[in-house]
């Protein structure tokens, strides 16, 4: 990809595909204005960054640097946050998701609870993300703050959701618990899938090669047997709901 040539992904499905959860209004103008308005954002700053090499002159660099940030963690959350989602959605994770769920929190009913309620405690403007996290061999839900505050390196979001203001407003004003418990009916549980088992693949040495016990870090067990092919094992019974998103 070279400098300023990002473009603005189409969606995968038509813009009154995933009502009555979010609006076809919500979703055009989420789409067409705001996600726009960051890969222009991005583009502009890669290309001020090329002209600064050109001239030699970085007295700028401390906010195009930052616009790169922004605008760039932006259009990559918008491009997963539209695949994650689908007019066939919701329901149950399967397959190595849920196995990976189970392993680490203890039961889908866990996860979704810890996920949905990081997403509602996001002050201002942000994010609820489940990331892989190479390091250390498993998925761990994050948040983020803006696009690119708050949050944790190396990491690769298997699935986002976005609580911006702006992604909501028209369709729930200000009931962010709503929009987050509605938009777990369009969860695109397949993809999902697809962005872990990529994401599965990717190594971020925390040694220099060659140090005593150096290698990439093995996943997370399986209680039940091994992932591949398996069910993973049953859930624990579920727990208490959480306040304001039972």
């Amino acid at each position: 990809m070279p400098p300023g040539g990002h473009r603005l992904p189409p969606l995968p499905y038509a813009y009154n595909a995933l009502e009555p959860y979010i609006s076809e209004t919500q979703l055009r103008i989420h789409h067409d204005r705001h996600h726009a308005a960051y890969v222009e954002g991005l583009n502009t700053a890669e290309l001020a960054l090329v002209d600064e090499r050109a001239r030699m002159d970085f007295s700028l660099v401390r906010y195009w640097e930052r616009e790169l940030a922004f605008n760039g963690s932006g259009h990559i959350l918008h491009s997963i946050y539209w695949t994650n989602m689908s007019p066939s959605g919701g329901g149950e994770p399967t397959g190595l998701v849920r196995d990976h769920i189970i392993a680490h929190f203890g039961s889908v009913q866990a996860f979704r609870e810890q996920f949905s309620r990081a997403a509602l405690d996001v002050e201002g403007s942000g994010w609820g993300v489940l990331v892989w996290q190479p390091q250390w061999g498993r998925l761990e839900i994050l948040t983020a703050w803006r696009h690119e505050d708050l949050t944790q390196w190396g990491t690769i979001p298997v699935l986002v959701l976005d609580v911006w203001e702006h992604a909501y407003y028209l369709d729930y004003q200000n009931r962010r618990a709503d929009y987050i418990r509605a938009w777990w009916n369009v969860v695109n549980w397949p993809d999902v899938e697809r962005r872990l088992r990529l994401a599965m693949g990717a190594q971020v040495p925390m040694q220099c090669h060659g140090a005593p016990g150096h290698g990439p870090m093995p996943s997370a067990p399986i209680p039940g047997g091994p992932l591949p092919g398996g069910s993973g094992p049953a859930e624990p019974a579920p727990g208490p709901g959480i306040p304001g998103l039972a």
